[in-house]
């Protein structure tokens, strides 16, 4: 990793129980959290296969598992499926505008609902302001975040980070009761558009594991690249 040839602090978190695959133990890479990360630095440690969360950049590094891969989608390449093509006439009444980073209490109340519905009893049901501000809030000058209104109504919100090479897709959240709409698929059809729109090439998606349910959606938008062993390589 080029990093103008600064020797980076990076730390090895404590050991902890994974929360994608029972009966393992995660450990990260951290990187020093008091480096002074702009722009460059940031494109560069997510073109190594990092991510950011709330202050923290990291990447999984488990004493006996490799199953977290970074992955990313080429915009300009990206086509979109069946279903995705169905998904986009479906909310093609969705109007997405983009606000600075910092904390709205309608976006709160809204993001407390979605992990009450989609992750209850998880310690992402935490109704602490605080502990979203330090998730999605906290280091975000280098981040946007994207209202999708309906009629004038909330029903979604992305939080992205901003790359020299494209856009880094942090968090989504949305009104539980439009699942109908699967708003989670048409915020990143919409993040990917955006990129393109951007010039830039693309857009990562954070981490995807082969056996885990949760995290299968991420192949479905194809071609697909995966970062392993030090380079990233076509998963389509």
């Amino acid at each position: 990793m080029d990093m103008r040839n600064e020797n980076i602090r990076v730390y090895l978190s404590t050991s902890h129980p994974c929360p994608y695959l029972p009966d393992e133990i995660a450990t990260s890479l951290i990187i020093d959290p008091e480096l002074d990360t702009d722009e460059l630095r940031l494109t560069q440690l997510t073109q190594n296969g990092f991510r950011r969360s709330g202050e923290l950049i990291y990447r999984p590094h488990c004493p006996n598992c490799s199953a977290c891969v970074s992955v990313r989608v080429p915009v300009d390449t990206f086509q979109p499926n069946r279903a995705q093509r169905r998904n986009m006439l479906r909310n093609q009444d969705i109007e997405v505008s983009e606000i600075s980073p910092v904390f709205n209490e309608e976006h709160f109340e809204m993001y407390v609902r979605y992990q009450q519905a989609r992750h209850p009893g998880s310690d992402m049901c935490d109704q602490n302001p605080e502990k979203y501000q330090q998730f999605l809030v906290a280091n975000g000058r280098h981040s946007l975040f994207f209202e999708f209104k309906l009629e004038g109504k909330l029903v979604a919100v992305s939080v992205v980070d901003v790359l020299l090479d494209g856009l880094s897709a942090v968090y989504t959240f949305f009104d539980p009761d439009q699942h109908k709409r699967s708003l989670g698929t048409f915020a990143i059809l919409w993040e990917t558009w955006e990129a393109r729109r951007r010039e830039m090439d693309w857009l990562y998606l954070g981490y995807w594991i082969e056996v885990c349910d949760k995290m299968s959606y991420k192949t479905n938008f194809k071609p697909i690249q995966g970062f392993s062993n030090g380079s990233w390589r076509d998963l389509s």
